[in-house]
């Protein structure tokens, strides 16, 4: 009798302990099922989906975890969303660098000038040094153009008398054209420069002006 109530005890303990265990796998069942939630998602055309398997495609669309009760847990941005965050992101880059060395060039004018005059005075320097040079180089042009119209009459001179032209002859002509069209070329230069030395300075002068009346 003894071993049959021991018997008896045994199997009791035993099934409370697999019906504990049951209950238990119920549990942790319903919990994960119930953090498993639903994903919507949107598919190539626009159509919203819910569901509770995420498709692979999902990345070029974009989706939404929801829990049980509707609410979102974890978003996934789509391509387009991923491609237009990128591109902001991108533009405050830029945005930011242009501030920087708009501050690095503000500070560079205000402590090499103390006033406007300063700024003039500098430009008339800078505006001289390309005048002498235009001055210097139409002086030189007038001269070797003088040269090149002998050189010239001397070729014409030969042709017309039916004798070749010597190779020095041609040589010389060869130089002092290409000599001429290099002066033509620098003259142009620096009178292109004489512009943009006269922008440069009116609008660091207008800078300058902006950043004292603020102080």
């Amino acid at each position: 009798m003894q071993t049959d109530k021991r018997s008896c005890v045994l199997w009791r303990i035993t099934g409370l302990h697999m019906a504990f265990s049951v209950v238990l796998l119920a549990v942790l069942l319903s919990m994960g099922a119930a953090q498993a939630g639903m994903y919507r998602w949107v598919d190539g055309n626009g159509r919203v989906h819910y569901s509770d398997t995420l498709p692979s495609t999902y990345q070029k669309s974009g989706s939404a975890e929801m829990s049980k009760q509707g609410l979102v847990i974890k978003r996934t941005q789509s391509e387009a969303e991923r491609r237009a965050e990128a591109e902001r992101l991108e533009e405050e880059r830029l945005s930011e660098q242009a501030r920087q060395q708009q501050a690095q060039l503000d500070r560079a004018l205000t402590q090499t000038y103390t006033s406007e005059a300063e700024i003039d005075l500098a430009r008339d320097r800078a505006l001289e040094h390309h005048n002498l040079a235009i001055k210097g180089t139409k002086l030189r042009a007038k001269t070797v153009a003088d040269n090149l119209a002998e050189l010239k009459e001397q070729a014409a001179r030969l042709i017309k008398s039916g004798r070749p032209l010597p190779p020095n002859l041609k040589e010389q002509l060869d130089q002092v054209s290409k000599e001429s069209l290099e002066l033509r070329r620098s003259v142009l230069n620096h009178e292109e420069a004489l512009m943009k030395v006269r922008v440069k300075y009116d609008t660091d002068k207008l800078r300058f002006r902006e950043l004292t009346v603020k102080k």
